[in-house]
Formats: C-alpha cells, structure tokens, sequence
C-alpha cells in the first residue's frame, strides 16, 4: 500500500483557503440578516387629515406629519416628499412646484409649509413618503378644496361647513314666518271722526 505524501508548501495553501472561506461565511451572514431586516418605519398624521381649504381665499391646511420607528420612538433626519395630484383638485407649495422636500426635526415631525389650493373644487390626496437608512414607507393625507367662504380658516370640516348652511337656512325661514310670510297688507289706521258740536258766543272774560 503506497502513502499518499503532502508537502508543507500544500499543507499551507490547504489551511489558508480553509481559513478565507470560514472568515467569508462569517461576514456575509450578518450583511445577509442586516439586509433582509431594514428597520421599520411608521407614519402619523398629526395635522391636515379631512381639512378643507378655501379656493377664494387661497388658505390651505398645511399637513403635519411625524415619524416614528417600530419602538414608537421619534426619528429626526428622516427625509419626507409630500406630492400633490397633477390634475384635478390639487393645489402647489410656495415655490409653485407639486412637491416638497423636508426633513423631520428632532420630535420627528415635518411641516408642509406653503401649501394653497388650485381652482379646482373636491377632494384629493397628499402622498407622503419617507426614507430613513434604506429604509421607507408611505402614507397620505385627504383633504378638499371649497368655494365656500366657510372654509376661509384653513381647515373647517365639510361636516361643520353643512351645519352652518342649515342652521342659516333655518334662520331665514324663521324671519319670514316672523313677518307674516312677507305678503302680509300694511295694518290701516282707524279712521278719525269730528262731531259737530254747538258753539256760543258771549262776553269776553
């Protein structure tokens, strides 16, 4: 039976190569589980959900919204795109583009500033979309643009703006039945009646 003999040069050369490849398969697991596990992210809508905006004054809600990760807690330096719709109702921020960049501050909160309504009457959606550390997520805010000057505060819900057109309804009639129906005769005077009576002359006193 003949032995088979390995020279310490390919003794080495076999440790080395076992070596790399176990140092390999230790790197590449954690870069493996780091990928396949982004941190996650959440939205909340803090401000602007179901305003609706005045086209005749040009006042919008503007959208407050805050990020958070999956502990709840605040991220700042979180980058955050809100983007208007391109047709319909809409409207644009203050250098008159359909979208705006901003970047959470330290409570994780990012502010639409700027925004105002188009001509264009109904509802619509602001698309939010955040990044952070290759990791994202989406969300957006619903809002309406009204030619009712009720709407002139930024932000008045439909709901409130219908109760205020009933009840001002509901005033009128009130004064119109108050008066009679508007149809009433103006009431005529009774009329004034001079009795003759005798008259005597005498001496003055």
């Amino acid at each position: 039976m003949s032995l088979i003999s390995f020279s310490p040069v390919k003794v080495r050369c076999v440790a080395v190569t076992l070596t790399c490849l176990m140092l390999l398969h230790n790197w590449s697991s954690p870069m493996q589980a780091q990928v396949a596990s982004p941190p996650k992210l959440k939205i909340l809508i803090l401000d602007g959900e179901g305003a609706v905006n005045s086209i005749k004054l040009g006042t919008a809600r503007e959208p407050i919204v805050q990020v958070q990760d999956e502990n709840d807690r605040p991220v700042a330096g979180a980058m955050v795109v809100f983007t208007l719709p391109d047709r319909g109702a809409s409207g644009i921020f203050a250098d008159g583009s359909k979208s705006l960049i901003v970047h959470t501050d330290t409570k994780g909160q990012a502010v639409a500033r700027g925004l105002k309504p188009n001509q264009t009457a109904g509802q619509f959606k602001i698309r939010v979309d955040v990044s952070h550390q290759g990791a994202t997520t989406s969300s957006a805010v619903t809002q309406s643009n009204a030619l009712a000057a009720a709407a002139a505060a930024g932000g008045i819900s439909a709901k409130l703006i219908t109760i205020l057109a009933i009840v001002g309804g509901a005033a009128a009639v009130g004064a119109v039945a108050a008066s009679g129906g508007g149809n009433a005769a103006p009431s005529t005077p009774p009329p004034t009646t001079v009795t003759p009576g005798r008259t005597t002359f005498g001496p003055p006193r």
